[in-house]
């Protein structure tokens, strides 16, 4: 699913293209894919955009009248544009969605999944708009007290209230286990454990993590629009390199899946050494569950 540093990326693409450009024709191609009735979407044809904008994990597009269309891409759910100018607009293509119409191009909304989960809202007025937000707070532009106030009241473990978008805004799964493994601390402590000292360390790494891959994202994308978004990308620390060495100790990176979910993190530089237990293969292999990275070594 992308995730702040992707979407951020996106929505500056888009806004540099869209803004100010009358929509000329919504083109929905998947009965499941728009969950609202009102506004309809022959209100919103012939609508200028005024602003592109992020709600949590969902893109907002606004047009002129506070009518808003959110977008929310899920896993599979990306944008492709066709720039007229370049070569002619077709939205071809059995994972296309939705085609967004402007004089300017077409922006497609594609998703490569038989599970349709991503979705399009069309709400009007500040209050409808409001009502779409999850309540997560944007991690860089709140002070380290409120970062800390966040995480300490939702009684969860560091991975699970850094992806809570009630929590933090933008944050998922990849990133998560970035920013844990710049910080040094396990996926599975708990956010009220943390000593201010830990907190802050966690809160500098979040920002840091996400505002260099804004960064990098945005300087391979310079020319182009964002073709490859992922939840993976080769350069990353920790997320997706299981048993591939950690770039700060070389200990091989580990892995605990859980749901649709996974957490990757080094034993060596975020749990003192300690194997966190896999629930399907610490119950298999029960007593003979390795509990530390040497004894996995052994094995």
């Amino acid at each position: 699913m992308p995730e702040l540093p992707d979407l951020s990326v996106y929505v500056e693409h888009l806004a540099s293209r869209l803004m100010g450009q009358p929509l000329r024709e919504l083109e929905l191609r998947s009965p499941f894919l728009l969950r609202t009735v009102e506004p309809s979407v022959d209100d919103v044809v012939g609508l200028s955009v005024t602003s592109v904008s992020l709600l949590g994990k969902q893109v907002c597009f606004s047009f002129e009248g506070d009518l808003h269309a959110v977008i929310h891409l899920m896993i599979s759910g990306r944008f492709q544009w066709r720039d007229a100018q370049l070569r002619p607009v077709r939205a071809g293509g059995r994972n296309v969605q939705a085609v967004f119409r402007f004089d300017n191009g077409a922006l497609l909304l594609t998703e490569a999944s038989k599970k349709k989960r991503a979705s399009l809202r069309l709400v009007s007025g500040a209050a409808d708009l409001a009502e779409l937000h999850p309540g997560g707070a944007d991690v860089l532009s709140i002070t380290v007290d409120e970062f800390s106030q966040r995480l300490r009241t939702s009684n969860h473990t560091l991975k699970r209230a850094l992806t809570d978008q009630r929590v933090l805004a933008g944050i998922g799964n990849a990133y998560s286990d970035e920013i844990l493994l710049t910080a040094k601390l396990s996926p599975f402590k708990r956010a009220s454990q943390l000593s201010d000292e830990q907190m802050q360390c966690l809160y500098d790494s979040t920002r840091s993590v996400l505002r260099a891959w804004i960064e990098r994202l945005r300087a391979e994308n310079a020319d182009v629009f964002p073709a490859k978004v992922t939840a993976f990308h080769p350069e990353m620390a920790a997320h997706g390199k299981y048993n591939q060495p950690c770039p700060v100790c070389a200990s091989p990176i580990q892995r605990i899946r859980y749901a649709e979910n996974e957490a990757n993190y080094c034993a060596t530089c975020q749990t003192d050494g300690r194997l966190l237990a896999d629930r399907s293969l610490s119950r298999l292999l029960k007593d003979n569950w390795p509990k530390r990275l040497e004894d996995l070594e052994r094995m």
